[in-house]
């Protein structure tokens, strides 16, 4: 190994997103994926559960690293109630971070106020929390409805944006991240705040090694940080482990995740 990818996986390592969202979760799946959350190497940014798993989430994982739980996951429906009531589930259990998906079909079919309806409610219930907005970039069918989704959640302040749910059949891409990272860069109130989150495919180091250059090249190194990068994976890790360890990596899982 030499070092350039050891400091890649290092960097991926600390920016990741180490996430279990299978519908047959259960609490000793959390279990497990808690205690994978630190290792040898160091520990990752946070976990990533369903709402009703986060309180166990929050229990097990190393208390530096933080709990992160899904919103409106994964369909990104337009009902702000149900989002509100996810977001309180969150809180109470003691986690610090929602990943909230976008009313993206809304979008779709223009209608932009009800989707940014949505994401202003959410902003007001998690405030306090770290909020990250999932635009389900891969279902997007242009640049132009990408930048779009992005303006809502800038516009209503959200911390990170977010590629994907893992849940569809196209996520993340380097040309959506690079629309979703240009869009940060060009909001004055956003360009030294926001995050960008890449989920849905990632799965080796050298995949990550794509986005953590794009996030280099539009946002600046200095947002190499897991206060303005994460990866949102499941398979990740292993990866990244064997590659710290200087070993083969085992064959990909096919985890959406």
């Amino acid at each position: 190994m030499n070092a350039p990818d050891r400091a890649i996986a290092l960097t991926a390592l600390a920016c990741l997103d180490l996430t279990s969202l299978n519908d047959g979760d259960d609490e000793a799946q959390i279990e497990r994926l808690c205690a994978r959350a630190a290792g040898p190497h160091g520990h990752v940014a946070a976990v990533c559960v369903w709402p009703r798993l986060a309180a166990v989430a929050r229990r097990c994982a190393p208390p530096a690293v933080a709990v992160a739980a899904v919103a409106n996951f994964p369909d990104g429906g337009t009902d702000r109630a149900r989002v509100e009531r996810d977001i309180d589930q969150i809180r109470q259990a003691g986690a610090q971070e929602v990943d909230l998906v976008l009313p993206w079909r809304a979008l779709l079919a223009g209608n932009t106020a009800v989707a940014g309806g949505v994401v202003a409610a959410a902003r007001r219930a998690s405030e306090g929390l770290r909020l990250k907005l999932i635009i389900e970039s891969g279902e997007l069918p242009s640049a132009a409805h990408i930048a779009e989704a992005c303006r809502i959640g800038l516009g209503e302040g959200v911390d990170f944006l977010k590629t994907s749910t893992g849940k569809t059949a196209h996520g993340a891409s380097p040309e959506a991240a690079r629309t979703m990272l240009q869009a940060i860069a060009d909001d004055p109130a956003a360009r030294a705040r926001a995050g960008f989150k890449v989920s849905g495919g990632v799965r080796t180091v050298a995949d990550a090694r794509v986005y953590l250059a794009l996030t280099a090249q539009i946002l600046g190194a200095d947002a190499l940080v897991p206060a303005r990068l994460r990866i949102g994976a499941s398979g990740l890790l292993a990866d990244i482990e064997a590659t710290l360890a200087g070993r083969e990596p085992g064959p990909a899982t096919g985890a959406t995740y």
